[in-house]
């Protein structure tokens, strides 16, 4: 009985062993690029949420303005889809939304969607996607609605947990300017360039 139960603990272990074994070795050709990491058509969704900090407000003139944002800093979230054209290059689409407190206790809500354009390169089992998105920012504050244009430059640092998943850590700068119209009539005097810095964190699906 206790060949038995020995014997079947030797196979039990050996099986274990060998599974873990074919695991490690497909994830070394993973790793290490026996097989391509990204090729054309991979694509990936991704999930952030973070803190978004009104930074450098200009006027017409370009000097500098004090915003009314209290306190000096807001929440941001997005989801984003990216689909790659090759090894390194990508191209997607982001819906988000930042919201900020002012002085006043009102909130003011932006929702940017925009298109994107990148690059990534890779250090192991990290990924340096680069990117670039233009596209339109509703914005909403009490009675008032604006829809203006937005740009923002963003780098990122993630780690591939598996061939599935990864997560990271973004740095981004998004310009967004406001031209508004009075009756109808274009006012250059009442130009904003509003400027903010964001810090997110995401979970990032590969499929």
């Amino acid at each position: 009985m206790r060949k038995t139960r020995a014997a079947a603990s030797a196979i039990a272990l050996l099986l274990t062993l060998a599974a873990a074994g074919l695991h490690a070795q497909e994830w070394d050709e993973w790793d290490f690029g026996a097989v391509p990491t990204y090729a054309r058509g991979d694509q990936t969704f991704n999930i952030s949420l973070g803190v978004s900090l009104p930074t450098v407000f200009l006027d017409a003139d370009g000097n500098r303005m004090n915003h009314n944002f209290r306190p000096a800093v807001g929440g941001t979230g997005s989801i984003a889809y990216t689909f790659f054209l090759g090894a390194n290059f990508f191209v997607g689409g982001e819906l988000g939304v930042s919201f900020y407190h002012t002085l006043a206790g009102n909130t003011l809500f932006i929702v940017p969607v925009g298109i994107t354009g990148g690059w990534q390169f890779l250090l192991g089992r990290f990924e340096f996607p680069q990117s670039l998105t233009i596209g339109v920012a509703p914005q909403t504050y009490l009675d008032f609605n604006y829809l203006g244009f937005f740009a923002r430059v963003r780098t990122a640092a993630f780690f591939r947990f598996n061939p599935e998943w990864s997560f990271g850590l973004n740095a981004d700068w998004s310009w967004l300017p406001q031209t508004p119209n009075e009756h109808g009539t274009r006012r250059g005097d009442m130009d904003v360039h509003g400027n903010v810095f964001g810090i997110t964190i995401s979970a990032r699906y590969h499929f």
